[in-house]
């Protein structure tokens, strides 16, 4: 008698955001989540489509709000969080931020099954370089995104997960990196994003 072997089953992934990680603008595939599970297949992972929960114009408030009222299994083999530049754009304090993206960083470990190291948390990235910020005061949105950024940072290597800086590559002022709505980016931006996070999670799956 000959016995199936059952296999293996598929990795899973939960992208926690705002418009950044639903993608304003672009296409569903273009997406930094989907195209990042698009690149790990290609590195022979075996990967469901991520699980999104976000919205344009989520703050952190919202996001926990989601979360709240969403039952969510706690196996996720990675989780990925980008959250806060509508906190900054609504003028929302520092110390808001930090409080309530605590709170967000432990779900999201709570979701990967407690293991810090199966966690993603993604920098802001800088919209003062987009058309949108014409006539704004690119200055200070520049500065105050690099305050959120760095008390991000802080908590997320105090907690232990992994961290991705995406800023710097944001604020390159090219065309093509340039959303159609001119204020998100476009899907080679997030292309990039994902030519980044891939790599760094491919030691989860092992």
């Amino acid at each position: 008698m000959s016995i199936i072997q059952n296999e293996p089953l598929a990795k899973t992934y939960l992208a926690l955001g705002d418009s950044y990680t639903i993608g304003q603008s672009v296409s569903s595939v273009d997406r930094f989540p989907n195209q990042t599970v698009f690149l790990l297949r290609g590195l022979h992972i075996k990967i469901d489509d991520p699980k999104i929960i976000a919205t344009t114009g989520w703050t952190t408030k919202n996001l926990l709000d989601a979360l709240l009222s969403t039952n969510l299994p706690t196996n996720y083999d990675v989780v990925s969080l980008l959250i806060g530049v509508n906190n900054q754009y609504q003028g929302r304090s520092i110390e808001e931020y930090k409080t309530e993206f605590t709170l967000l960083l432990d779900r999201a470990i709570q979701y990967a099954n407690n293991r810090p190291t199966h966690v993603f948390v993604l920098s802001i990235p800088d919209y003062s370089v987009m058309p949108f910020a014409n006539g704004l005061d690119k200055a200070k949105i520049a500065a105050e995104i690099d305050q959120f950024n760095a008390a991000n940072k802080i908590i997320s290597l105090q907690l232990g997960v992994n961290y991705l800086n995406i800023t710097a590559i944001s604020r390159e002022n090219d065309p093509e990196f340039i959303g159609g709505d001119g204020l998100h980016p476009s899907g080679k931006e997030y292309y990039r994003w994902a030519q980044l996070l891939a790599p760094m999670m491919m030691p989860a799956f092992q």
